[in-house]
């Protein structure tokens, strides 16, 4: 459920008529990362008030999920619209987060499940930070990457509903989850140089790019623990 399709082949992010000065791109990247840094925590907040109503919320997962596509749709169009921009991108990274809850409340209940959420915690924060230092001072170009990340995102997406639907196999759910692992670090990478090279056109899609990469790699890594962890019990 925390997968999103973010037009990276047909060109979601900014290609620039103008270029940026290197102190416009430096202002846009501290912007970015404190929108990002925000996003997480009312990410965060959302996610503890979804272990409080998971029993709630599981039953109404997929209506919420819908919401969550509807605020990020909502979101591009009202970008460039000062205190409007805020509340959406706010609204919808808590909704994610509220969404989460059940999941958090599942792992939770395993034995360990602490030290679980902990462990998928600190290893997406340690990927995700190594990947976004490797991609600034990398020289190799990740740019380039759009459309193969797209045309992987639609594979994996097409997986996970079908396994979902169809297959129901703990051994390939586990296949996919690692699949997201690897794709949203290809994504982390693609996604860092596209904002210090200010190609995308406002701070907030830098910041949501990032935010959905951070929660997707968390996500995975949180199935695949509590899998795992699940098993051994």
């Amino acid at each position: 459920m925390g997968l999103y399709d973010r037009d990276y082949a047909s060109g979601a992010y900014y290609e620039q008529t103008v270029e940026r000065n290197e102190t416009q791109i430096v202002t846009f990247v501290k912007e970015t990362y404190k929108l990002f840094a925000a996003s997480m925590l009312a990410g965060s907040v959302g996610a503890y008030v979804g272990v409080g109503m998971a029993a709630v919320i599981a039953p109404i997962k997929w209506p919420l999920f819908f919401v969550e596509i509807a605020l990020l749709i909502a979101l591009h169009f009202v970008k460039h619209k000062p205190g409007i921009n805020m509340m959406v991108l706010f609204g919808f990274t808590f909704m994610t987060g509220l969404t989460l809850g059940p999941l958090l409340s599942m792992v939770l209940g395993m034995s360990g499940g602490a030290t679980i959420i902990g462990n998928a915690f600190l290893m997406t924060t340690a990927i995700f930070g190594g990947l976004s230092y490797f991609a600034i001072n990398t020289a190799k170009d990740f740019t380039s990457f759009g459309k193969p990340l797209m045309i992987a995102l639609i594979v994996v997406i097409v997986g996970s509903l079908l396994n979902m639907f169809l297959f129901q196999s703990p051994m390939l759910h586990i296949l996919i989850q690692g699949a997201v692992v690897m794709l949203f670090s290809f994504m982390v990478l693609f996604d860092t140089q596209n904002i210090i090279r200010g190609l995308y056109e406002t701070p907030i899609e830098g910041a949501v790019a990032l935010y959905l990469d951070f929660l997707n790699l968390f996500t995975a890594l949180l199935q695949i623990f509590g899998v795992l962890g699940g098993s051994d019990e």
